[in-house]
């Protein structure tokens, strides 16, 4: 298997969903162009996810997209970095490698190898159920890396927080999305969208598994 089949098995989306908005031209690239919008993918609970998608304009010439179409489809969770009121701010979307056929029972998967790039952070809810936040960098090819927020639950969440910086890990779960308030003042906040990959198992590097509860 040469280098770039290998990098593309870093990185494993499978999504299947409804678009939720028109598609918006965002850049060029070598003269190929490329489109943004939003796919709604169900979850278990009445609670969807509203996930972004990049998709170029070349498979767009195969297939005409429209707002309420139901498509199932293979890509990569990846990231980029965008100026935002003279910050830089990580962005997430899935960048769509090609069409399939429709999972209805796993609408949502995402497998994952990388190296942990930030100590993990571990806290407990008021309900006090453990989360264990980590961010996962990703090779792909031309020597770039995407940083994945990842999010760990109960004991997964315990066995994670202890797993040292630079330690390469495999990771299975879904991409979700979620709102929350950022507060800018005691009178000034906004609400916003957080997307990161939820953790249904980890492996390290010695396929040590450990399942969430």
């Amino acid at each position: 298997m040469n280098t770039e089949n290998t990098l593309l098995l870093n990185n494993k989306v499978y999504l299947c969903g409804t678009i939720d908005s028109d598609l918006v031209y965002s850049h060029e690239l070598f003269g190929e162009g490329f489109y943004e919008f939003n796919l709604r993918v169900p979850r278990l609970s009445n609670q969807p996810d509203i996930i972004p998608l990049t998709i170029s304009n070349r498979l767009l010439a195969e297939r005409k997209l429209e707002a309420g179409e139901r498509i199932a489809l293979n890509g990569q969770f990846r990231s980029y970095n965008k100026i935002v009121d003279d910050k830089s701010k990580l962005m997430l979307s899935v960048f769509v490698r090609d069409f399939c056929e429709p999972n209805i029972e796993n609408p949502n998967t995402a497998e994952l190898n990388g190296y942990i790039c930030k100590p993990p952070i571990y806290r407990t809810t008021p309900f006090n159920r453990e989360i264990c936040d980590i961010l996962l960098a990703v090779n792909r090819a031309y020597n770039k890396s995407d940083y994945i927020p990842c999010i760990a639950w109960g004991r997964n969440a315990r066995f994670v927080r202890t797993v040292d910086v630079g330690q390469k890990i495999s990771i299975t779960g879904r991409i979700q999305s979620r709102e929350y308030v950022k507060k800018f003042s005691e009178t000034h906040s906004e609400t916003r969208v957080a997307y990161e990959l939820s953790i249904n198992k980890i492996a390290l590097t010695e396929n040590l598994i450990v399942n969430e509860v």
